[in-house]
């Protein structure tokens, strides 16, 4: 049992509030059950279903799309599952854990860009679940898609923005009602949620007369070294999917019961999940162009497409449910801690939550999916780079450093071993940067920023393996620098 930071601790307003402090194991309710209904939820949604369609686009067959989905899932399950461990043994946020490795005002670098990336979800989502709101909406005859007007400075119709933004405020409204509301949310959804996809996958089934013309389509690869080009990065393409909540996994499993519980619950809910609604994407695509003459890898541009609103309602309104429970527990949870730590005093976990909600809203989602090929290697791949190398450093430190040991006291303390160099700690920061630069020339290529021909051929590559190449020069350099500096590991 660990004993909890004292009251003259607590009272620190620079590293402490309600939301930051440990789970008391009383508050430790959640069994594996409820870790994989969270994984359920996360899982089924829109960029689940379409993720196996960006891999069949560059040449793969189904099977070799929705494997690499199912690989790249047990690959990410490694850091969730290992970075899950601090947080179900000591009750501690993701910002809080980073902590023992980045210092206690350090810790705000690397919780800050996941921040950002969760905010960039949180648009993605809300954007789809607006969309869906759209689409019924146009069902029931509010909208007139003739008349459809987009607003220049925009970039959409004044309709659309309205969906997104209303949307936007069924989210805001799950951020204010707190962490149970989430859990129970996530309960409720996941059955209902797995239902949905069968019923696609039925459905897909009977229109197409079968497996067979479904499933028809070869890899358009000619030769092994065009299949290994397009694996690649479509492999850390599906890492960097969770790559986000591989970092922040101890917002949740601070809540488990056991370890046990957590590690079964992942194992259950992730892997399965990912690589089944990965499949009925496929399959249900592959039956639109039986029936319709032409893929449509959107499910809301699918469900539009029923006449019925029947069928389009209830379909439309299930795509809204795997959009809320995704974005609440994938993209809402951890930012709202991490803006939390910046400012314990001032922001609590609802506080953080709405000013993820804010930022969200100002990305201008609808652009940032807009590019299929961009959101691969711009987005996925783009912030693996970034993600990456913060998951090398705290898995190393935890793990090697520390051997699972920390000083719960401390991490609470702005004069305690976490200090550091003035709350930094200079050797994790120069790893977490010298571990992202040299993905930055692949980057600038990729959005075109510089061109192709001015980059090394070897940068190029390595940023395809950016979430890989990013964790493991993390992971050696926060070990190399630790023993050059001379720092020992702080422990109970």
């Amino acid at each position: 049992m660990h004993s909890y930071p004292s009251q003259s601790t607590r009272k620190d307003p620079a590293l402490w509030n309600e939301d930051l402090a440990p789970v008391e194991p009383a508050r430790r309710t959640w069994g594996k059950w409820d870790i994989a209904a969270l994984w359920v939820g996360m899982a089924i949604c829109i960029p689940t279903y379409q993720l196996a369609g960006g891999l069949i686009a560059v040449g793969m067959s189904w099977w070799q799309a929705v494997l690499t989905v199912i690989l790249g899932n047990l690959i990410v399950l490694i850091p969730l599952t290992l970075n899950a461990h601090p947080g179900t043994a000591y009750g501690i946020p993701f910002p809080v854990l980073l902590r023992s490795s980045f210092g206690v005002l350090g810790a705000n670098i690397p919780a800050m860009m996941r921040a950002f990336v969760a905010c960039g979800w949180f648009g993605i989502q809300t954007w789809i679940g607006g969309s869906a709101l759209h689409s019924i909406l146009t069902v029931m005859g509010v909208f007139d898609p003739a008349t459809r007007e987009v607003i220049p400075w925009l970039g959409i119709s004044a309709g659309e923005f309205v969906c997104f933004f209303a949307f936007w405020c069924v989210n805001i409204a799950v951020i204010i009602k707190g962490i149970e509301c989430i859990r129970c949310l996530q309960n409720v959804g996941a059955p209902f949620l797995l239902l949905v996809g069968l019923a696609l996958l039925a459905w897909a089934v009977y229109a197409a007369k079968g497996f067979g013309p479904l499933l028809a389509q070869p890899s358009t690869f000619k030769t092994s070294a065009e299949f290994w080009t397009a694996f690649v990065p479509g492999l850390t393409g599906m890492v960097g999917f969770w790559a986000t909540l591989s970092l922040n996994i101890p917002d949740f499993s601070r809540f488990a019961k056991s370890q046990k519980d957590q590690m079964l619950g992942q194992m259950i809910g992730l892997p399965g999940t990912m690589g089944l609604f990965a499949f009925i994407g496929v399959a249900t695509t592959a039956a639109t162009v039986v029936v319709f003459g032409e893929a449509i890898w959107d499910p809301t541009v699918l469900l539009a497409k029923f006449e019925n609103p029947w069928v389009v309602v209830p379909g439309l309104l299930a795509l809204m449910v795997a959009t809320l429970t995704t974005n609440i527990a994938a993209n809402v949870v951890s930012p709202a801690n991490d803006f939390s730590n910046l400012w314990p005093r001032m922001i609590s976990f609802k506080v953080g939550g709405i000013i993820a909600g804010i930022i969200g809203l100002l990305l201008r989602p609808w652009e940032l999916v807009a590019d299929p090929s961009g959101y691969f290697f711009k987005w996925l791949i783009g912030y693996g780079a970034l993600l990456g190398p913060i998951g090398g450093i705290m898995i190393a430190d935890y793990f090697v450093v520390r051997r699972r040991k920390l000083n719960l006291q401390g991490l609470y303390s702005m004069d305690g071993p976490y200090r550091f160099v003035g709350g930094f700690a200079p050797g994790a920061i120069a790893a977490l940067f010298l571990a992202i630069l040299p993905h930055v020339p692949g980057f600038l290529a990729h959005i075109g920023a510089l061109p192709s021909d001015r980059v090394p051929t070897f940068l190029l590559g390595l940023y395809n393996f950016s979430w890989f190449s990013g964790f493991f020069i993390a992971f050696v350099l926060h070990l190399l620098f630790r023993r050059l500096l001379a720092t020992k590991p702080a422990i109970p």
